[in-house]
């Protein structure tokens, strides 16, 4: 599951984080996905999460690497999975550094993580990010970077899955390049898409749900359903301004 939390704002309104929270781990707690990567997340909100999610650990860091800014937090079900490797990179030109990268109005990073099955000790990568959402330049870059850290973080050709908001939709310049390396797991999914194509909702309840900004991609996964969870909270609200995303996968 890729899902953007959306960030702690004063601003929100009813929509303000602590009238989101319990309804949100709620949703997490139905669907008890083995990853989930979030984006926005501040290390409050994902410590809320951490102590409802029993049996899930967390992995990733911040972008200003301070521990008081946004992650692109990766969880996983540690009753199914054990974590052999992790690293946080940053989306510019030195990505070993908290940087700001291009044209992009905000730090941006990838978190990713090796990890093994308890059942069949099998292995995969999972990568996590959350590409700029003003910088034309910062994304179709990040996009390029991405795809060479791919590269560069599996010598062995591990399945891949890679997730986030690109905030950019399946037309555009770095959809397509990520593309030319992974499988956007919606054209593979054996089923049809369940739920609206769009992911982002900007927290209307009348917007039509058409912009599709948030994407999991894989490389030697079978993808057996692709969803755009669209559940309301109790009040009848979102639980974000975005929708998660959940794909069922089994390993080729």
């Amino acid at each position: 599951m890729t899902y953007n939390i959306r960030y702690d704002s004063a601003h929100d309104g009813v929509n303000i984080w602590k009238n989101r929270k319990e309804g949100l781990t709620d949703l997490l707690q139905k669907y008890q996905p083995d990853i989930i990567g979030t984006q926005e997340g501040q290390s409050h909100q994902l410590e809320f999460m951490n102590n409802q999610l029993d049996s899930y650990r967390m992995i990733g860091d911040d972008r200003d690497n301070n521990g008081k800014s946004e992650f692109s937090a990766i969880f996983y079900n540690a009753n199914t999975l054990v974590l052999v490797n992790t690293e946080t990179f940053w989306l510019s030109e030195t990505p070993t550094v908290p940087s700001l990268g291009w044209d992009a109005s905000y730090k941006r990073i990838c978190t990713y993580g090796e990890f093994k099955t308890k059942e069949s000790n099998e292995r995969f990568l999972v990568f996590n990010t959350h590409l700029d959402h003003v910088g034309e330049q910062a994304r179709m870059q990040s996009a390029l970077l991405i795809n060479k850290k791919l590269d560069e973080l599996n010598p062995k050709k591990l399945p891949v899955i890679l997730m986030g908001d690109f905030n950019c939709e399946s037309h555009s310049e770095p959809i397509k390049a990520i593309s030319s390396v992974l499988h956007d797991g919606i054209t593979l999914s054996k089923t049809n898409l369940i739920g609206p194509i769009g992911t982002f909702s900007g927290f209307d309840l009348n917007a039509p749900l058409n912009k599709r900004i948030d994407y999991i991609f894989v490389d030697k996964f079978i993808v057996e359903s692709y969803l755009h969870i669209n559940s309301k909270l109790p009040n009848g609200h979102w639980p974000s301004d975005h929708l998660p995303v959940l794909v069922h996968l089994t390993l080729e």
